[in-house]
């Protein structure tokens, strides 16, 4: 039998929670910044037990759904099964305040393939989150009812404090080398976390300062309708997006530090793998290749000019996007250039990793003494 494991109060994880300034809409109160411990999978397993219990982390976005399992490791955690499909839960939620029951039915139906996936490998341990979605849902709390009847997965719809603090966790260790402040991003379909972190050497990093913006790739293409028109629309459907997405950086835009040396940028998100994989013109997406890769910070910039410049059916053909991106990723590019226009690195660093890794590391150092 899996047993879900539930976030204690206000999201505060076993790996330390995340704090610092929450400011959707201007400064919070915030309190003393907290560092993110490094992960220590498995150290409190005996040798003869290391990698025999399986750990999984549900991921139930606004646009995917995605599953991973794993196993501990001496060096870290080993991946022994993993899925991932966009199932839009977000999907006219802007107009509505409702998850519709077509994107019920999609997530449901992916969240089935989990429940069996953690049954097949055994899973004994197990967190499941929703985000923006099911958090702006006026349905959310019935929706969630739904998947546990259906699937036996129990959801936990977290904060978007709980959010950014999961992303961080499971991508941080990509940071360029370097001292000093560093920018992280995650743009989901309904909203975007940015985290302002001190990450000196080979420390932890320290959680200065963080926002949630309501602007994700379906919620802003929703807001816009970007295709709806020819190539000066285009134009200008992408000016407001930039518009709307700097609106709401705004508040932490004011308070990043202005004479940072060596501004380091990690964004975790299929935005910046999107955009990544056409930097290397691959012909079709591979991890190995995308994650972790640093990427000249002009390069992406002239993607995202590029990509909306072009129709949809442009956008299409185009290796890594195809008809399931297309739409999407156009607001993606306006989120990133209001991203490195508030933080101006030199170079992006790309993770595919976050809010699932997040939640093992979490999961595994604090079941370390389990068997």
């Amino acid at each position: 039998m899996v047993q879900h494991s539930r976030p204690s109060p206000q999201g505060s994880g076993p790996a330390g929670g995340l704090s610092g300034k929450h400011t959707p809409s201007g400064p919070g109160n915030g309190s003393k910044a907290a560092a993110i411990p490094p992960p220590s999978i498995a150290r409190g397993l005996p040798p003869h037990q290391r990698g025999r219990r399986a750990y999984a982390a549900i991921d139930l976005g606004t646009n995917n759904c995605r599953l991973l399992i794993a196993k501990p490791s001496v060096d870290g955690f080993i991946v022994v099964d993993a899925f991932s499909r966009i199932v839009r839960l977000g999907e006219g939620l802007a107009a509505t305040g409702r998850i519709s029951d077509v994107a019920i039915d999609r997530a449901i139906a992916a969240l089935a393939v989990c429940a069996d996936k953690l049954k097949r490998r055994h899973v004994t341990l197990a967190r499941s989150v929703a985000t923006e979605a099911c958090r702006r849902a006026s349905n959310g709390a019935d929706f969630i009812d739904r998947v546990y009847r259906e699937t036996g997965i129990a959801l936990d719809i977290i904060s978007a404090q709980e959010e950014a603090r999961l992303a961080v966790l499971g991508c941080h260790a990509l940071l360029e080398p370097g001292d000093g402040p560093a920018l992280i991003f995650d743009i989901g379909g309904g909203s975007t976390e940015l985290v302002l972190v001190d990450a000196r050497g080979n420390e932890a990093p320290r959680i200065v300062d963080w926002v949630s913006a309501p602007w994700g790739v379906v919620s802003l293409t929703e807001s816009e309708l970007f295709d709806h028109g020819d190539a000066q629309e285009r134009h200008a459907a992408y000016a407001r997006m930039r518009a709307r997405v700097a609106d709401a950086f705004a508040p932490l835009a004011r308070r990043l530090p202005r004479d940072a040396i060596g501004m380091r940028l990690l964004g975790t998100s299929g935005t910046v793998t999107t955009l990544a994989s056409l930097h290397l013109e691959l012909p079709r997406y591979d991890r190995q290749a995308i994650d972790g890769l640093i990427v000249p910070a002009p390069s992406m910039r002239a993607i995202s000019t590029r990509l909306a410049t072009m129709s949809l059916a442009e956008r299409q053909k185009l290796p890594c996007i195809g008809t399931e991106r297309a739409d999407l990723v156009v607001a993606g590019c306006a989120i990133l250039e209001s991203i490195m226009d508030i933080w101006p690195a030199q170079r992006l660093g790309v993770a595919d990793r976050g809010i699932r890794e997040g939640i093992l590391r979490g999961l595994m150092d604090r079941d370390g003494g389990g068997s």
